[in-house]
Parts: structure tokens; sequence; C-alpha cells
């Protein structure tokens, strides 16, 4: 994990970074200063692990710029993505659900740039930062929220539902406006997908093939832009 190639250390970050951010847009500069000294700025190329799954949780995060894939290990030694990061939220909270361990790997999407302090600073940060608490748990809510969607979709729904409810929730949280489209603005592959989805890689490159030849999505190049995102509404609630 502490492969230096791949992780590089920043130069000095302005405090400006961090004042739009939820956890911190409370404070003032001094204080965000503050905090800003007492992190580590790092470039991590893409594919690259942050931190890894049952790993002690030495460090927390902030996601400044990129994106981050959460990944599960199954019993059977399977890869599953939980989770898609974008920037401006904390990872690796692990001491905010009470665990010393943490329960997931996080991998770059892409290039990223993340800050990180150290564990034994979490209690401070709450105590000393107004904002900070409230926050941070708003953020977990929102997690947990999304996970507990994705528990009911696997029970109750098609695949097809399950996948076109996947897309919607990807271009909703990092899609950008393309021409023809909304692009989710990471790399994800039909693999990554079928995980998300709890469905084959074989099924979820077939619902994508048709529905590019129906005109709703395109996909190529790891890339995948939702050309009618109503007709996959449509198909979501089917």
């Amino acid at each position: 994990m502490d492969n230096m190639p791949l992780r590089k250390t920043l130069p000095r970050l302005d405090e400006s970074l961090l004042t739009h951010l939820p956890p911190f847009s409370r404070l003032d500069r001094r204080q965000i200063r503050t905090i800003l000294d007492l992190a580590t700025a790092r470039r991590y190329d893409a594919g690259t692990a942050i931190f890894e799954e049952g790993h002690p949780a030495e460090r927390f995060y902030m996601l400044l710029d990129g994106y981050v894939r959460v990944i599960r290990i199954t019993p059977t030694g399977e890869q599953v993505t939980a989770l898609h990061i974008p920037a401006g939220q904390l990872m690796g909270i692990a001491k905010a659900i009470g665990r010393d361990t943490y329960p997931a790997t996080a991998l770059s999407a892409t290039e990223s740039i993340v800050l990180s302090w150290p564990t034994r600073l979490w209690d401070r940060f709450i105590a000393d930062y107004d904002g900070f608490a409230t926050e941070t748990y708003k953020t977990l809510g929102f997690r947990l929220a999304e996970v507990q969607s994705r528990v009911v979709e696997m029970a109750t729904q098609q695949v097809e539902q399950r996948v076109a409810n996947a897309l919607l929730r990807l271009i909703n949280q990092t899609g950008r406006k393309v021409d023809g489209g909304i692009e989710i603005d990471f790399p994800i592959t039909r693999q990554d997908l079928s995980e998300l989805t709890a469905t084959t890689l074989h099924t979820a490159s077939r619902l994508l093939s048709g529905w590019e030849k129906q005109g709703l999505v395109q996909s190529k190049r790891k890339r995948i832009t939702v050309c009618d995102p109503h007709a996959l509404v449509v198909l979501s609630q089917t």
C-alpha cells in the first residue's frame, strides 16, 4: 500500500480547498489552516489502494479530487464494489462506526488527491470543530441509505431494474453533461456494473448492448453515457 512512486506528496495546500466542504464549512480560515497543517496530502494514480479492508485504521481521509471505488471481499474471495465516493467526502472513518480496522478497501477510480490525518486526531476534531461531527454522521447516513436501497432492490427487483437504478445513481452522484447525454465521470467497466447490481458480467453486457441499440446509453472505453435518463427511470420502475 505504501508504494511511493504511485503515491506522491503534494506541496502546501491553501485553506480555500476546504472552506466549501461540509465537514469544515462552519470553520474560519485559521481553524482550516490548523487542520491542513496536520494533514498529509497525496496524489494517487488510478487503481491504487488508499487503504485496505481489515488493515488497522491508522488514518482517516478526505477525497479532494477524483473518485474512489469502495470494495469488499466476500468469504469466497470475490471482489464486490460496494459503492463509489465522489470528491468532497470523508472516507476511511472507521472510528465513527466504532471500528479499529477498515471495513472495506478504497481504490482510486481515477487519479485522485487525498488528504489524511492520524486517527488519534479524530476525537479532537469532533470536540473542537463545529459541524465536523454532524456532517460526518450525515455522510454515514447517506451511505447507509444507499446500501439499504441496494439491498431492497436485490430482494425485490429484476436485473434490468437494478442496472437501470445503478446507472441513475451514478449519474446523479458523478454525472457531467456531454454531447448526447450525461456521462458517468470516471471509468466504469461492465464488470464494475455487474458487481454493483449483483448480476453476471454476461447479463450486464447484454443489457447495456440492448440499451445502446435503443439509444438509451453509450458505452465505450470504460465510459458510460446515459442518453435518455427518463427512459431509464421508466425501466427502473417497471
